[in-house]
């Protein structure tokens, strides 16, 4: 098959190298245009970018797809397919109706639970048991396509977001090429979403990493595990952001009020609105992710209260 590649993160990029290693015709990829990035605020190209141009492929990086110039130039490649995966923009009717067998997405959520920005975090955040990628049909309702295939991926006690992202890139990738096999003997499933299902995944927004010390502990943990590594789960340790990058919820009554920390053989431990919040891995302004051993070597933090 001649297929256009629309991708931008890093979550795209094994979709797009199972493409290029595959007997398939990667004609062009559309990807973002270059952000700033960095403390010199240099322009970098997105990691779909740098594997299509290594990989030789004609790389497109429109601000729109709504332009007739753009339409043209999109209708030009001829491509029998369009797959996108994390792009980043909206696919306008007359571009989804350009393919012959149509426009997919690889979608980081077992739909319909989760459409939206966010759906790695989102499940995270509300304790879901598992998650996976959903293989769908593109259409104009955001991640309201007909569903192709999932791979499940069942989330365990210390993942986050940033551990389940690159399980769940890998995933897209094998159920990509799953449905490129059904399209080409014509065997693929279209299943219609249950709309009484649906949930959607709001973006993340960074008034989101400030803790809530009158949570229960295990709230405040699936919100830690679900904000790394963006924006990262704060608090505040006398009057300095203190981000806290692993934490567990433990077994143990603390009549404390919340936020309130008592320490003990090398732990750190936080009364909540229920429960207690040990703290495994923390980070001060300037300073280095740490250990919560090697942050007491120099802070005596027992009876502080966190804010």
């Amino acid at each position: 098959m001649k297929i256009i590649f629309a991708g931008t993160p890093a979550f795209a990029v094994p979709s797009l190298r199972m493409l290029l290693d595959s007997k398939h015709e990667v004609c062009a990829v559309y990807t973002q245009p270059d952000r700033p990035a960095g403390r010199g605020r240099h322009l970098h190209p997105s990691p779909v970018k740098e594997l299509a141009l290594c990989a030789g492929i004609p790389v497109l990086q429109p601000l729109t797809l709504k332009n007739d110039d753009d339409f043209q130039q999109i209708s030009a490649f001829n491509a029998d397919l369009i797959v996108v995966v994390a792009y980043g923009m909206i696919l306008p009717q007359t571009v989804l109706d350009l393919p012959k067998l149509g426009c997919i997405n690889v979608h980081g959520s077992l739909l319909p639970r989760w459409r939206g920005a966010a759906p790695i975090q989102r499940a995270l955040m509300a304790g879901d048991e598992k998650t996976g990628i959903t293989v769908m049909q593109i259409v104009r309702k955001l991640d309201a396509g007909d569903m192709l295939h999932k791979e499940e991926y069942r989330l365990d006690a210390n993942d986050t977001s940033h551990i389940v992202h690159d399980k769940l890139a890998e995933l897209g990738a094998i159920g990509l090429a799953k449905v490129l096999a059904q399209l080409e003997t014509g065997s693929v499933h279209a299943e219609p979403q249950d709309e009484a299902l649906v949930t959607y995944a709001e973006k993340l927004d960074k008034s989101e990493a400030a803790i809530d010390w009158t949570q229960p502990a295990a709230d405040i943990a699936r919100k830690v595990r679900g904000l790394n590594a963006w924006p990262v789960a704060q608090t505040h340790y006398r009057g300095e952001v203190l981000r806290i990058w692993q934490a567990e919820a433990i077994d143990g009554g603390d009549t404390r009020e919340p936020g309130r920390v008592r320490c003990s053989h090398k732990h750190i431990d936080v009364a909540t609105g229920a429960g207690l919040l040990r703290l495994h891995e923390v980070q001060l302004p300037g300073g280095k992710r740490m250990a919560v051993d090697a942050f007491l070597n120099a802070h005596d933090v027992d009876g502080v209260i966190l804010s």
